[in-house]
């Protein structure tokens, strides 16, 4: 056993978001995990449907949203407002006393506004900080801080930033003083070699694998940047990192589902 308490830090995203019952299956099972632990959660489809009802147009490039000022408030609204509430409601009702954040509650999150030398992505925050301290208070008191997918600059602007980078990046905080396991939990059954394909799952994923199934166009589109933050965590201190099925989350922790990420065979 780690001499260090175990912390279990968990991101869901969107498709799970978006479908109320898979949401609700989740939760029961996050609710039903002992020990301390954080939920982080992306923003769903909610928000462009917005958008769209109030006929603000919504630009991609490369799969990355534009977050211009209009987009930013619905953002705001959307993520830290409505998902965040509805999410803390759910598990206060599953018997966790859950407490819902953004970036810029008690300076949790800082970053700032992202450069990129031919893109303006508008008000999209790169991390800086996380306040690990803040976090573990909350811990200690038997909170779970369920964290919104929104940061800030410290000169009062909110930015949108990436749920996985977010979970990533206070793993990274949290591991001096915890055993962090990292598990993202999304819809599909865990890293596949076919996406079409449940049972192309892959059980454990070192990085020299992951680099050549990269090359080879076997792994793209939105799976990259997941894994991309999976070994970032791993090499800066985080212990375990599992991806894998939302309603699979005890498998997971326990190793029977989902893929294992390791740096080395």
């Amino acid at each position: 056993m780690p001499s260090k308490l175990k912390l279990r830090i968990v991101k869901i995203g969107g498709n799970i978001l978006d479908d109320p019952a898979r949401l609700e299956a989740f939760l029961a099972h996050f609710a039903a995990l002992h020990g301390p632990k954080i939920l982080v959660h992306g923003g769903g489809k909610l928000a462009t449907h917005l958008a769209e009802k109030l006929g603000i147009p919504q630009t991609m490039v490369d799969g990355r949203r534009i977050t211009d000022a209009e987009t930013l408030r619905i953002a705001v609204m959307v993520y830290g407002g409505l998902v965040n509430k509805q999410i803390v409601a759910q598990l206060q009702a599953l018997g966790t006393s859950a407490l819902g954040l953004s970036g810029a509650d008690g300076d949790l999150i800082r970053a700032h506004k992202r450069k990129h030398t031919s893109i303006d992505y508008g008000w999209v925050g790169d991390i800086e900080t996380v306040n690990a301290a803040l976090l573990d208070r909350f811990l200690g008191q038997g909170l779970t801080p369920v964290i919104s997918p929104l940061s800030h600059d410290g000169h009062g602007q909110m930015l949108n930033t990436n749920a996985d980078t977010i979970a990533q990046e206070i793993a990274q905080a949290m591991s001096p003083a915890f055993y962090v396991e990292l598990i993202y939990s999304f819809e599909k059954s865990g890293v596949l070699l076919d996406v079409e394909d449940e049972s192309s799952r892959i059980p454990q994923l070192d990085y020299v694998t992951y680099q050549q199934l990269r090359a080879d166009q076997v792994i793209t589109a939105g799976m990259i940047p997941k894994l991309d933050n999976a070994f970032s965590a791993l090499q800066r201190g985080v212990r375990k990192v599992i991806i894998g099925q939302a309603e699979q989350l005890e498998k997971l922790i326990d190793g029977e589902a989902g893929t294992s990420i390791v740096l080395e065979r």
